[in-house]
């Protein structure tokens, strides 16, 4: 009955569409009261609907929606039809877009950030203006975001990859009475401009060369298993078509804050609301690594580009990973503000996750990029909840370098210890949910290293990175815990922000059951990047 009534691809982008439908909601609710200042409505529907699309992604991951190994009897029949259960992938529109379970992941790390930042902002916006229009735009720029996960075409890439980027330019510049934020968004708008640019010539030069947009339609010429589109021999355009690649790297590396298209990040993450920070470095860094993901494992198989363009792309992404890690934690070591120290780490995690395509191989290289499917997933708790630390202390005024948070854990002894959580989580350290992803990257490296040794550089500077990201990491910990307060300032900080802190501990908790409770979170992520390197 369902099926009759509404289209059986629309039910499939289901998690998606409840993120649009919110968007909607919120811009309905401001038409009819634009001059409402109702935190408590605004910011209940934006996180109830992230909620809600959270709950569908994750039903939908269970039941193998988009697998090939999804049982007939517990696919959800009512969504996909009964004649998809167990048929792999969902093509949706001629193929545009595609449900499967790296798209239902990715959708799952969109929402879940949302639904923290929603929770979170409902403190940390009291008192400004441009309430609904904040909320809104909160919900549009996921809603592009979760789109990109799903994305299987070149054009629709870049539409969704523009739906996420224009609201996220006016959230990093909504504080119109604070000169930083405003100058952020600024610099944010034009270095995104200038990516855009750099992509969008890259899609039309693999298009020149192919003839196709369509992700697995470029494979098939890649391949030789189709003609070009454009009536010509791809074999003798492997220049051009090593220019187009180069150019969507340059793109993917802007969206990801990748070296060397990440000066961005330092600027419109100190810049912006601490909670658009956290779902700028986390939401909208996993979307960027999903199409990523996506294009280079479907669109250009390893061993058929090689032979075009006389080289494999994942020497580039190696040359990509070792740069962004290093330049990241690096700089992340030499700051002082501590909104900037969790920018720069969040550049170096851009480099960890990279990974996941420098240990691809023409065998195979499932456990290395599902490892860094992993870390993206555990990245969204741990780095989220650092960012919105940061909001907590925003919020009650404390000033923004290391010296500043000197001895907040005798005024938030709760919130500090989810702050130690999160710092020894992103280091890596167990038993926190970041030390999983870290040794499954590890392992995944080596593995790569038998049929590219250049993978035993990546491995030992994964290492080294992550040992050195603890002393910067241990340093905040240092001034929460240890250090005595500057003399002279006042520490009797006004109220508990209710929602902040249920977003920070919800995070901190998230943090600690994943490593635990790794094992489905490994087997969705493997079974999701074994689907899109064996096709």
């Amino acid at each position: 009955m369902v099926n009759a009534l509404i289209p059986a691809e629309w039910l499939a982008l289901a998690p998606t569409l409840v993120l649009a439908l919110t968007a909607m909601v919120l811009f309905v609710f401001d038409s009819i009261s634009p001059r409402s200042t109702n935190r408590p409505a605004l910011a209940g529907i934006a996180a109830i609907g992230a909620i809600v699309s959270l709950a569908i992604a994750v039903w939908f991951a269970v039941a193998g929606t988009g697998s090939e190994n999804a049982d007939a009897g517990y696919d959800l029949w009512f969504v996909v039809g009964e004649s998809q259960a167990g048929a792999g992938a969902i093509n949706l529109f001629g193929g545009q877009m595609v449900v499967d379970q790296m798209a239902l992941f990715f959708m799952i790390v969109v929402a879940v950030v949302t639904a923290m930042v929603a929770i979170a902002s409902y403190d940390y916006m009291a008192g400004h203006t441009y309430q609904a229009e904040y909320y809104s735009l909160l919900l549009l720029a996921a809603t592009g975001m979760s789109t990109m996960a799903a994305a299987n075409s070149l054009v629709t890439i870049f539409l969704a990859l523009e739906l996420a980027s224009l609201p996220s330019y006016a959230l990093v510049s909504i504080l119109k009475t604070n000169r930083g934020s405003v100058e952020a968004g600024l610099k944010y708008f034009l270095i995104g401009a200038f990516s855009s640019a750099i992509f969008v010539f890259g899609i039309s030069l693999v298009y020149g060369v192919t003839g196709h947009l369509q992700l697995e339609a470029i494979a098939d010429v890649v391949t030789g298993e189709a003609e070009p589109g454009s009536g010509h021999d791809v074999s003798e355009m492997g220049g051009l078509l090593g220019l187009g690649l180069l150019m969507l790297i340059g793109g993917f590396a802007y969206k990801t804050s990748s070296v060397p298209f990440h000066f961005w990040a330092p600027e419109a993450y100190e810049g912006a609301p601490a909670p658009i920070s956290a779902f700028l470095s986390s939401a909208s860094k996993a979307a960027g690594f999903v199409i990523l993901f996506r294009v280079f494992t479907t669109a250009f198989p390893l061993e058929a580009t090689a032979e075009i363009i006389g080289l494999e792309w994942t020497h580039a992404f190696i040359i990509l990973a070792i740069a962004t890690m290093t330049v990241g934690n690096f700089a992340a070591a030499t700051q002082e503000n501590v909104k900037r120290m969790l920018a720069y780490s969040s550049v170096g995690h851009a480099g960890y996750a990279l990974i996941g395509l420098a240990g691809l191989t023409v065998d195979g290289g499932e456990l290395v990029l599902g490892a860094a499917m992993m870390h993206l997933l555990v990245y969204g708790f741990m780095n989220t909840g650092a960012f919105l630390f940061v909001a907590l202390a925003e919020y009650w005024g404390v000033g923004r370098t290391f010296e500043d948070y000197n001895g907040l854990a005798t005024r938030a002894p709760v919130a500090c210890a989810a702050l130690a959580v999160f710092m020894f989580s992103l280091a890596g350290i167990p038993p926190f949910g970041g030390f999983w992803s870290k040794y499954f990257l590890f392992t995944g490296s080596l593995e790569a290293a038998s049929a590219n040794p250049a993978m035993l550089i990546v491995a030992a500077t994964l290492v080294i990175n992550s040992a050195l990201s603890l002393y910067y990491y241990s340093r905040l910990v240092k001034a929460v815990w240890i250090d005595d307060p500057v003399s002279g300032v006042d520490r009797d900080f006004g109220g508990s922000p209710t929602g902040l802190y249920a977003a920070i501990v919800f995070a901190a908790v998230m943090t600690l059951v994943l490593l635990p409770g790794f094992g489905p979170v490994a087997d969705l992520a493997i079974d999701a990047a074994s689907a899109v390197v064996v096709s």
